[in-house]
């Protein structure tokens, strides 16, 4: 049966939280010809509106949307530095480095920032996966365990990509000529996006999806017997 929660497009939290303000900024700047200053202010509205409605409505910060934030109003100070071309490259790393830390340090105080992220993708607005996830979310589940490990395990992944994509870039910024670099930075991002994942999926997330479906299963299985008792 459809419900009101399946019709959700379960890639919206990502798309919002991380590509619309990374996404929009490029867009200001290279095809809309902005300054840096003017394209990092214009991306930094929807995560601001987002940290703010997150704040009024769910009473709670929304992670992903804040530390983008963070990264923007960082990078807003950065731009003020100019004048060499091959800093200004290296200032670009600021993005994937903040956010790579902003990650890493999330999972050593229990709290995968990435699973904010990840979960939609594998309940799809499914109740009993909903369910099931909070079962092994919370510890009382068989497999929890195990859940919880995979589930730091992916934002270590992506952490650990983004701030190797970041040491990569800056290494590039005073090491590739700059020409060449102001197009290869994309493809390192690319790159790097890809790989991760790869390796999140394979390491995490797809083991994730199967101890999600497993524990709505099984819970599945004991409503009928009890039904059936």
């Amino acid at each position: 049966m459809t419900t009101k929660t399946s019709k959700k497009n379960p890639f919206a939290p990502l798309i919002v939280d991380v590509a619309v303000p990374l996404g929009s900024y490029y867009l200001f700047k290279d095809a809309f010809g902005m300054s840096t200053f003017a394209a990092l202010a214009w991306s930094s509205v929807v995560p601001a509106v987002r940290t703010a409605w997150s704040a009024v409505k769910e009473r709670k910060t929304n992670g992903l949307a804040g530390l983008i934030l963070v990264v923007n109003v960082v990078s807003l100070l950065l731009s003020f530095v100019s004048g060499d071309p091959r800093l200004m490259l290296a200032k670009d790393s600021a993005v994937s480095s903040t956010v790579a830390i902003g990650i890493l340090v999330s999972v050593a105080l229990g709290k995968p920032m990435m699973t904010a992220g990840l979960k939609p993708f594998l309940v799809k607005g499914d109740a009993a996966k909903e369910a099931a996830w909070q079962r092994l979310a919370s510890g009382a589940a068989v497999n929890s365990v195990d859940f919880l490990r995979k589930e730091r395990v992916f934002s270590i992944v992506w952490g650990g990509v983004l701030l190797t994509e970041c040491v990569v870039r800056i290494v590039g910024a005073y090491t590739i000529p700059v020409d060449t670099m102001v197009w290869l930075g994309g493809v390192i991002m690319a790159v790097a996006i890809l790989l991760g994942m790869l390796v999140s999926g394979a390491l995490a997330a797809g083991p994730m999806e199967e101890l999600v479906r497993a524990e709505a299963k099984n819970a599945a299985e004991k409503r009928e017997v009890v039904l059936a008792g």
